[in-house]
């Protein structure tokens, strides 16, 4: 074989290979997620009063809402942050995310975790204007995760539970490893990091990244 035909094949395979490369990567768009709470009904209840009910701010994927209503959180030595925005609607367990420099500002230890993983999570404090609540458990830091719907998961090639590598293509190129897909008929596709997360890599809400299969 001539060394021109050698450099001829080598050239193609690079080419398929590159090629095979964009195939398995799938863009998504990124909402940076701020620090918020989840209520039971029961205390709703306690911090606003008796009977009260979550209004309405704005509407979010998969049926939740950010409400109007607001909280002051309290860790270690009374360190406290005001104005912690609720999400409805009410569940099973209250629980607040917070992220990792949020966990140093309030003196506490809270785990990385997937939402509603709360057992053996960190303390914390929930005062409202009516009353306060104190979590033994509940307190996290949100691992990054992707909400898809299964349409965006065929055409991704992705499954519910499946962990992949998402790359941000900006200024920083920052690459997100160990990122969970989540799939439901009432989510919309986006990617969801804490703001120390958006931070670091120079990501705001809206802009895109690639994943790739782990």
């Amino acid at each position: 074989m001539e060394e021109r035909d050698v450099e001829l094949i080598t050239a193609l395979v690079i080419k398929a290979m590159e090629g095979s490369k964009e195939k398995e990567s799938y863009a998504v768009p990124i909402g940076v997620s701020a620090r918020h709470v989840h209520l039971t009904g029961e205390h709703v209840e306690i911090l606003f009063g008796k009977g009260y009910e979550l209004t309405r701010k704005k509407e979010l994927m998969g049926g939740q809402f950010a409400s109007n209503e607001q909280v002051t959180i309290v860790g270690y030595k009374l360190r406290a942050m005001e104005n912690v925005r609720i999400l409805g609607p009410v569940r099973k367990k209250s629980q607040v995310e917070i992220s990792a420099t949020d966990a140093i500002k309030l003196g506490i230890k809270a785990p990385v975790r997937d939402s509603g993983d709360i057992e053996n999570s960190a303390p914390i404090t929930i005062v409202g204007p009516k009353g306060a609540i104190y979590l033994k458990e509940g307190c996290i830091i949100a691992k990054r995760h992707i909400h898809m719907a299964p349409s965006d998961a065929r055409a991704a090639g992705v499954k519910n539970g499946e962990v992949v590598s998402v790359k941000a293509e900006n200024v920083r190129g920052t690459t997100f490893n160990h990122v969970t897909i989540r799939v439901d008929e009432s989510y919309t596709l986006e990617m969801h990091i804490d703001t120390d997360e958006a931070n670091a890599a120079g990501i705001i809400t809206g802009d895109t990244a690639l994943i790739y299969k782990s």
